[in-house]
């Protein structure tokens, strides 16, 4: 019997317009544009200002540009997978909405949450799917829409977080290509460093937690960054020596785009090269569920079948992991 591996067959985006750049935060907050560049290598972020808009419409134009370009029939797909952090709302799930609304009319949805690790824990769910042999084709969307639970007056998040979507399609593989590893973690020490305090079951809404801003996100920035330089690098060490892989033999680096120097203590641990780490944040900012399939957009043309791909993200909870994957296809010119 042929093994069947996952790979990733085709990648969409979509960032908003509006640019909330660090000259308009010097304005907002006590910062200034090199204390913000220094510390964690952001220039610039993206919005999505429009009223009534959600995680979802980013997510359905990035699932739309993957559609469009892919040239794929989307009634094929069998299932979605919304990685994010911000749902358009409670209870309703997200990737379901984001299915009807793109034509995926023969998939079924669900949503992941696993904080800035969701989308990396996505790429896990949606490769054992398709190595199950009963799904030919997975769509993993990452999306979030931070602006909806950032206070604007806090310094300490406000410089770090941006909006922005990116989907990927995962297929069957028979020629060894795809995922080939992966070493994912959690810990729940990390619950009261990283969070927001209401609008969960433990502190329902309030006018008094509205008040308080207590639905906006707290992060506890040295502890965070701690407990992020020391996960990121142990797994992605973990992922290259379980697979006898040395710095030579990784084509490129694909990290959650955190901050800048959580991503070059990652590429040092793993002794890659700088020229094989691929960085977007100067642009974006941290998007949390988006931050790996904006990278693999930006950066699908320098992508050739057969690159090793390693892949290490960490996000609140506490939760990390890092992903082996081979690139399965040269993009057409």
């Amino acid at each position: 019997m042929t093994t069947i591996t996952a790979a990733i067959t085709a990648v969409g985006a979509y960032v908003p317009e509006f640019v909330l750049s660090n000259q308009v935060l010097e304005t907002m907050v006590d910062t200034n544009d090199e204390w913000i560049t220094t510390r964690t290598g952001i220039k610039e972020r993206r919005l999505l200002k429009d009223k009534g808009k959600g995680t979802s419409y980013m997510a359905i134009k990035a699932a739309q540009d993957l559609i469009s370009k892919a040239n794929i029939n989307p009634e094929e797909i069998d299932l979605v997978i919304m990685a994010t952090a911000t749902p358009d709302m409670p209870v309703a799930s997200t990737g379901v909405y984001v299915a009807t609304q793109i034509g995926a009319v023969n998939a079924f949805a669900y949503d992941l949450q696993a904080a800035c690790s969701s989308f990396l824990f996505g790429m896990s769910n949606a490769a054992a799917y398709i190595q199950s042999g009963r799904y030919k084709k997975v769509l993993l969307i990452g999306a979030d829409k931070m602006s909806s639970i950032i206070d604007y007056t806090d310094r300490a998040t406000c410089i770090i977080f941006g909006d922005g979507a990116g989907a990927v399609l995962f297929e069957p593989n028979y020629e060894g290509l795809g995922l080939q590893d992966e070493f994912l973690r959690s810990d729940g020490i990390g619950r009261e460093y990283l969070k927001i305090d209401a609008g969960g079951s433990i502190l329902p809404p309030t006018a008094e937690t509205v008040a308080n801003g207590q639905h906006f996100v707290f992060q506890d920035g040295k502890t965070v960054f701690k407990y992020a330089v020391s996960g990121m690098a142990d797994v992605s060490e973990k992922i290259m020596e379980r697979n006898n892989l040395t710095k030579d033999d990784v084509n490129w680096l694909i990290a959650h785009q955190a901050n800048k120097r959580i991503i070059d203590a990652t590429a040092s641990r793993m002794g890659v090269d700088e020229e094989k780490v691929l960085v977007n944040i100067q642009k974006y900012g941290n998007t949390t569920s988006a931050t790996l399939p904006l990278l693999l957009s930006d950066f699908e043309n320098k992508f050739k079948k057969g690159d090793n791909l390693i892949f290490a993200a960490f996000g609140g909870g506490f939760t990390w992991g890092s992903i082996y994957l081979k690139w399965a296809y040269n993009k057409q010119q």
